[in-house]
């Protein structure tokens, strides 16, 4: 069955998760409960930890506890400087763009931080959508709902002609037990997380290869 459709997560996967970026978040994450929730410093760790546990990421732990602005939530915490800390991979261009596929990027972060990432990395342009947080709620990564609905807005209801790359366990299991080939990036294989494990983006054609490039020659 030929693939059709290549998902990609963003943070952290696109760009080495060394680079500074989500710790930058984290900090907002931090700071947006603090000066907008007005919870003690001190407990704010172990209600994000709570939050993500339970409800799969801070943001809808916080909408369905605190009643929060998602949208005021998302702009708030992705204000970070981006040109400090990420630089445009020349590699990546020309190594997605190779591939005959739908390319969507799905992200439990919003649009507006999507397309800012891949402005600094010049890869706008490489993918053909972008399917959020907002536009998968009232679910997330890695609730298998989230992953139907992404299916669906990206026009293919079936996953298992789907790839699907990422750097978090817990996002790829899911993904894979609902018929898509996973990769992780950036660690190896963990409790069955996945099909294959790279480092980064850049060994990605080992993997992609015989799966697209063998399907065209069927």
């Amino acid at each position: 069955m030929p693939y059709t459709t290549l998902f990609v997560d963003l943070d952290d996967t696109l760009y080495p998760s060394e680079s500074g970026v989500w710790d930058a978040i984290g900090e907002r994450i931090d700071r947006y409960i603090q000066e907008r929730l007005h919870v003690p410093a001190d407990e704010v760790v172990a209600l994000r930890e709570r939050l993500y546990h339970t409800y799969g990421t801070t943001l809808r732990g916080l909408v369905a506890t605190r009643g929060i602005d998602a949208q005021d939530y998302l702009e708030y915490v992705h204000d970070v400087p981006l040109q400090q800390m990420l630089r445009p991979d020349p590699r990546l261009r020309p190594l997605l763009t190779r591939y005959p596929l739908r390319k969507v990027i799905l992200t439990n972060a919003d649009t507006a931080h999507a397309r800012r990432v891949l402005a600094v990395l010049d890869l706008e342009g490489v993918f053909d959508q972008i399917i959020d947080v907002m536009a998968v709620s009232p679910y997330c990564k890695p609730m298998p709902e989230a992953y139907r609905k992404a299916l669906d807005l990206a026009g293919e209801p079936d996953p298992a002609r789907c790839i699907f790359v990422d750097d978090a366990v817990h996002n790829l299991k899911p993904a894979g037990e609902l018929g898509m080939f996973t990769i992780r990036v950036g660690g190896p294989i963990a409790n069955h997380c996945c099909h294959a494990s790279i480092a980064s983006l850049h060994e990605l054609a080992p993997i992609l290869d015989p799966l697209i490039f063998r399907q065209e020659r069927a």
